[in-house]
């Protein structure tokens, strides 16, 4: 028993690690169809940048600040319990603690940077899979070393050691 138990913990542990495959739970439960896909009166069809501003500027791509989802959720779907939360974290200027879904593991000891991949044209699903038809976004691409040498190979881009490790 204490076996089965014990496998079904490091089960559970292993699936944290990796991601949940439905995607993790989020303080405020963002639905990126809703805002990339959706078409119709209340579907604003947003490009990536419009939230994740920071990415094609700077190193990171940007958790979309409170007040960038407030500016239209001033007045639009106010009704909403999602969006009551989300008011509720910009009345106290807060910000809602997001939880990741892609990153770099620490020992990959590997530098990115999404300015050059933006600027070259590079699609965001081509790295983040499908997000815009996702209602939870899920981690859906796997980005190893290898899919990452395969995709510079692919487009004729550097493989130096240094591109990547610094």
């Amino acid at each position: 028993m204490l076996v089965i138990v014990a496998i079904a913990v490091i089960g559970i542990l292993l699936l944290s690690a990796s991601g949940n495959p439905e995607g993790p739970r989020q303080p405020i439960e963002f639905d990126h169809w809703q805002h990339v896909t959706k078409e119709g009166e209340e579907a604003p069809q947003l490009e990536c940048t419009f939230c994740h501003e920071g990415v094609d500027k700077s190193s990171h791509a940007t958790i979309p600040n409170i007040t960038t989802c407030m500016g239209c959720h001033e007045s639009t779907k106010t009704e909403s319990p999602e969006v009551q939360k989300l008011a509720a974290y910009a009345e106290r200027k807060e910000q809602p603690p997001w939880k990741r879904v892609y990153w770099l593991e620490p020992d990959a000891n590997a530098y990115y940077t999404h300015k050059p991949h933006i600027r070259a044209g590079i699609d965001c699903v081509t790295c983040h899979g499908q997000i815009g038809q996702m209602h939870r976004v899920r981690r859906e691409v796997n980005q190893t070393m290898g899919w990452c040498m395969d995709c510079h190979r692919a487009r004729n881009v550097s493989i130096d050691c240094y591109v990547c490790h610094r």
